[in-house]
């Protein structure tokens, strides 16, 4: 039977994702689905929406068999890296044959050919030239692959999904995993797209949610505690920010942090003060998260040291059998079993910090006593 990786935030799991799970199963008949999801935080700078207990439950509900974590180290950074750490876990599980992702353009061979281009040579010094003329990194990605392949696969980078696929297929080919990618074309409304009858947005789900036009169990934001991200922005220096990824320590962001913080008086106008044409909203939003949580670049390390299980039903427990005949990492599936591992003793005071941000707070320590979701 083939096993297919899905890397997903699914925050929360809707209708959108069910379907994409299903046309995965429809391209390759009955098949057993991994998903590698973000934990408490996710890659938009923000906490999840739900905890990943709970999240995890759904996506079992809604047709995986197993769950693992993509730790938050990776899970609120950019695209590239979200994506490197996601397939590296897949690829250690030792049992993923496909990655199924969904994609505004349904094409995987046109995917593949921008990710063969960004991974070129001719691509890394076009780059270099269109970086020093000051431009958005974002834009001059697109106008380099513009060049070199034309408008069509250049436009391609414009959409968030087809964007992130392409990440998927370049972590996959550095890997050197044979794992297969395969796309599912996606429906309803666009990332961040509002509103549909049938498939919403996930953006639109959490704001029902927020609202409470839609009803959830202690939903999470870190509007929940904004004071303390200030209270924690404004005792960052130059040299804090600059510890971060992505910081622009050689483009003078760190000071442009720095100035934002002693002005700001709500996390909205701190993102607003922060962002300009070069630095995006998210970037900067995760940058704030990151200082919020107390982490560095120095504490992600070059490879994920084990598998975190957050939940399986019958036939996921079948494939951790599988796995801890073949995966290359440590499969963790019980709290007790993370002790020790720095990277899931970081992930328990994350999880501490994001209990303050739920709407109604909740006490530490629920990393150590919460078992993975098992159906």
């Amino acid at each position: 039977m083939d096993v297919v990786g899905i890397v997903a935030e699914y925050n929360p799991f809707h209708a959108g994702h069910a379907y994409h799970i299903a046309g995965t199963r429809r391209r390759l008949g009955e098949c057993a689905v991994a998903a590698v999801m973000s934990g408490n935080f996710v890659q938009r700078g923000e906490c999840a929406i739900l905890d990943k207990w709970t999240r995890a439950r759904a996506a079992l509900e809604g047709g995986a068999d197993l769950v693992l974590e993509l730790p938050t180290v990776w899970a609120a950074s950019s695209a590239e890296c979200f994506a490197r750490g996601a397939v590296d876990l897949l690829a250690a599980a030792g049992v993923a044959t496909h990655l199924s992702f969904g994609s505004e353009c349904g094409d995987v061979d046109k995917l593949q050919r921008v990710a063969a281009c960004l991974d070129s040579e001719a691509y890394r010094a076009g780059l270099r030239r269109f970086l020093d003329e000051g431009m958005p990194f974002a834009a001059c990605r697109q106008s380099v692959v513009r060049g070199l392949l034309g408008e069509e696969l250049a436009e391609l980078l414009s959409q968030p999904n087809n964007n992130l696929g392409v990440e998927y297929i370049r972590a996959l080919n550095a890997a050197g995993s044979g794992i297969q990618p395969i796309t599912v074309p996606r429906i309803g409304a666009g990332h961040d797209g509002g509103d549909h009858p049938a498939y919403p947005s996930a953006s639109a789900v959490r704001e029902k949610m927020l609202s409470g036009a839609l009803e959830a169990a202690n939903p999470a934001s870190l509007a929940y505690c904004g004071r303390a991200v200030l209270a924690r922005l404004r005792g960052m220096t130059v040299r804090d920010w600059t510890a971060l990824p992505d910081s622009g320590g050689g483009e003078g962001l760190p000071q442009r942090l720095v100035r934002a913080a002693a002005e700001a008086v709500s996390l909205d106008q701190f993102y607003a003060l922060a962002k300009t044409r070069r630095y995006a909203h998210a970037r900067i939003r995760r940058l704030a998260l990151w200082a919020f949580l107390g982490l560095t670049e120095a504490d992600r390390p070059g490879s994920p040291p084990c598998l975190r299980v957050l939940g399986a039903n019958e036939r996921g427990r079948a494939l951790l059998r599988e796995m801890k005949a073949r995966a290359r990492l440590p499969v963790v599936t019980k709290p007790a079993h993370g002790k020790g591992i720095p990277l899931l003793e970081l992930e328990a005071r994350c999880t501490d910090l994001y209990q303050l941000c739920r709407e109604a707070p909740g006490p530490c320590g629920l990393e150590w006593t919460m078992n993975p979701v098992m159906l």
